[in-house]
């Protein structure tokens, strides 16, 4: 073979994704190590978190349709109030990043601090909405599902509603190792409590025959367990970003530690709260499609998560590279480090969706559905992962870093309109009244995506091309 030849892809590669001399330059620095060992916890505990709830929900589905139907529906109100609390969480991470970045430890344990207590005080509050609203939240979302997913629902809602301060602590916890590059520690935890609610689910289901509310139980009693684990962590003294719980009942809350987490989480959960609404009311709409189609939407959201698993770890990890480049004022660093982690994601999607296409047959295989829900399921993947490919890094990841750069409330008004304007707008146009049911719905989505792609990936240029301007060096472009 021609040795220029041989040599030309790794010099690409180098290209793509080397280090370069500029970086000795950059007030903070991630090395392809550093990145990698903030990044590969992060996939692998994604990859961890979607096989065991894929596996949850081969063990729900062997109830029937109904059953694995009506856990489907809870669990998209839920995701709803869960990325409430990951995006306040993820403002704490911002605002403690920036500090370490800065390097101003007591401003991080004051961030710290300040997060748990908003993480807390707000999952009470969104517990005591859903319980007092208790199964009228289902009817006036699902009001037209058969009567057997409305009872499935309703058990699991029940029982899994009290885990939300569970889910809140822990992504608080979470996201603050992550803002010092400590995202291991989650993957092992995560992974452990995962395989804890497998083995319950298990117990549960097939040993006592308790049904939806022993898979319910046991997601409860799994998430209690990782949220002490990591309470019990945070308070490590030694930690950047460590909480004293002495001061959480004998301080006053950072007034303006709150103030800037909630700058960035509030706009952060409005979007993802609005998003998650968003989908709920597309999801209403499949509803009204029937059962199989239920189901089939159930299956297809399980599995294709595969495929963009690699988006929601550079998600976490660009929050942190971004925010302490941002911290430390190296507008240079923020522009080749989230550039870098783009590529990177576009290219872990590539591989990880043709590893998905090739193995779909055998994952389909796992779920006991109706021939019908397997059919569309395979259809619906289709349409969500080739779009994926090209479409889910410059919509999800490049905003989490203009988040990180302070661009939380643009974020969030572009998020909202699209996701109304596109997704639930053309899922009643394409989907009920063309009458293209479920994959109608799929290609709204789309739509979204690829409005989002364009107005995130100007509004980020536009910023950079400002602090460009404003920096005493100039930025490199990459």
């Amino acid at each position: 073979m021609n040795p220029r030849m041989k040599a030309k892809p790794s010099g690409i590669l180098t290209r793509l994704f080397g280090e370069r001399p500029e970086e000795e330059s950059f007030a903070v620095r991630f090395t392809n190590k550093a990145l990698f060992a903030l990044l590969l916890p992060l996939v692998a505990e994604q990859f961890l978190s979607i096989l065991m709830g894929i596996m949850d929900t081969v063990m729900v589905s062997s109830l029937g349709d109904a059953s694995v139907s009506g856990v489907s529906l809870v669990d998209m109100i839920f995701i709803l109030f869960i990325n409430i609390f990951n995006a306040l969480a993820t403002g704490g991470a911002v605002v403690a990043s920036r500090a370490v970045g800065a390097k101003q430890p007591e401003n991080a344990k004051r961030a710290a601090r300040s997060i748990v207590l908003i993480s807390f005080a707000a999952s009470l509050l969104m517990l005591g909405v859903v319980a007092a609203a208790d199964t009228s939240l289902l009817r006036l979302l699902y009001g037209q599902i058969e009567d057997d997913v409305m009872e499935a629902a309703t058990v699991y809602m029940r029982t899994t509603v009290i885990s939300f301060p569970f889910i809140a602590l822990y992504s608080a916890c979470a996201a603050l190792f992550r803002s010092v590059g400590n995202s291991k520690i989650s993957m092992v935890a995560s992974t452990v409590a995962n395989l804890l609610n497998v083995a319950g689910n298990a117990f549960t289901i097939f040993v006592l025959r308790w049904g939806i509310f022993g898979a319910a139980l046991s997601t409860v009693i799994s998430r209690f367990l990782l949220m002490a684990y990591f309470l019990w962590k945070i308070a490590d003294r030694e930690l950047a970003v460590s909480v004293s719980y002495k001061s959480l009942f004998t301080e006053k809350p950072d007034g303006a530690s709150v103030r800037n987490i909630l700058s960035v989480g509030l706009p952060g959960s409005l979007e993802s709260g609005t998003f998650q609404l968003g989908r709920i009311l597309v999801l209403s709409i499949i509803s009204t499609f029937g059962t199989a189609q239920i189901a089939a939407n159930a299956v297809a959201n399980n599995i294709d998560t595969f495929g963009v698993m690699t988006g929601f770890a550079f998600n976490l990890a660009i929050i942190t590279v971004a925010g302490q480049c941002v911290g430390a004022g190296d507008w240079r660093a923020v522009r080749y480090y989230t550039d870098k982690l783009l590529r990177l994601s576009y290219a872990s999607f590539v591989l990880f969706n043709a590893v998905l296409f090739a193995a779909l047959p055998l994952l389909l295989r796992l779920y006991k559905v109706s021939p019908e829900a397997h059919d569309l399921a395979v259809i619906l993947i289709a349409i969500h992962n080739g779009a994926a490919i090209l479409f889910w890094t410059p919509s999800f990841v490049t905003p989490n870093a203009m988040k990180a750069a302070g661009d939380a409330r643009f974020v969030m008004i572009a998020a909202v309109l699209s996701m109304f304007l596109f997704r639930v707008g053309f899922s009643e146009i394409i989907g009920r009244r063309m009458g293209m049911g479920a994959i109608g719905v799929w290609i709204a989505m789309v739509f979204d995506w690829i409005f989002r792609t364009v107005v995130f990936a100007v509004r980020w240029r536009t910023i950079l091309k400002k602090k460009e301007a404003e920096s005493p060096q100039p930025i490199h472009s990459t």
